[in-house]
């Protein structure tokens, strides 16, 4: 089955990869009710705590827009004063429920970007290279407890407007955001595509 996730879907989930059938995870109580009507399975999940609601290797794909950037990179459990790294256990379960060869998509306001900064509900700042403690052999992020592997198909700054034509049109996104390097207007989001290594 072609099944994919949106996290954070609001009432509106994502479905850059256009699977057939789409899921949704929220940590609003009004999403539930409105998706049901539309088709659509939503379960409520606050990530930041909680692992993602199905089962190994269930979804082809996985969205994350605008959504990283609220994630906390550490926090202290309780009075034990013991380090949880939410962003990493985020990744490890989008592995997780990933199948061999399944895609995500992440789009996040990114460093130097004012809008990085500017929402006091953003705790997670993504730069160009975040991706990467995820990829390759031995990722980086295994220090800290990341136990998947992905690799990189694309990471790289972009606008608001080429989101979804980024996976399937790579050159043209490319033009238009030299473009608006050169202009300085309108670069201000990281978009990667990894591939779960399984």
């Amino acid at each position: 089955m072609q099944n994919h996730l949106d996290l954070g879907c609001g009432t509106t989930p994502q479905n850059p990869y256009n699977k057939p059938n789409v899921y949704g995870i929220d940590i609003r109580d009004d999403a539930q009710k409105l998706l049901a009507s539309r088709g659509v399975v939503m379960r409520k999940a606050n990530l930041v705590i909680e692992p993602i609601p199905f089962e190994d290797n269930y979804f082809s794909s996985v969205s994350a827009i605008d959504f990283f950037e609220h994630i906390p990179r550490q926090i202290y459990a309780g009075n034990s004063n013991e380090i949880i790294y939410p962003f990493i256990n985020l990744m490890n379960e989008i592995w997780r429920v990933l199948k061999p060869g399944g895609r995500l998509l992440a789009v996040t306001p990114a460093y130097p970007s004012p809008l990085t900064f500017a929402d006091p509900t953003h705790v997670n700042h993504i730069t160009v290279g975040t991706h990467n403690y995820f990829c390759g052999e031995s990722p980086v992020g295994s220090i800290y407890g990341f136990n998947g592997r992905f690799q990189a198909n694309f990471a790289r700054m972009s606008a608001p407007s080429n989101f979804r034509k980024m996976p399937n049109n790579p050159w043209v996104t490319m033009i238009r955001d030299a473009g608006r390097r050169i202009s300085g207007k309108g670069i201000h989001h990281m978009v990667w595509e990894l591939e779960a290594i399984k």
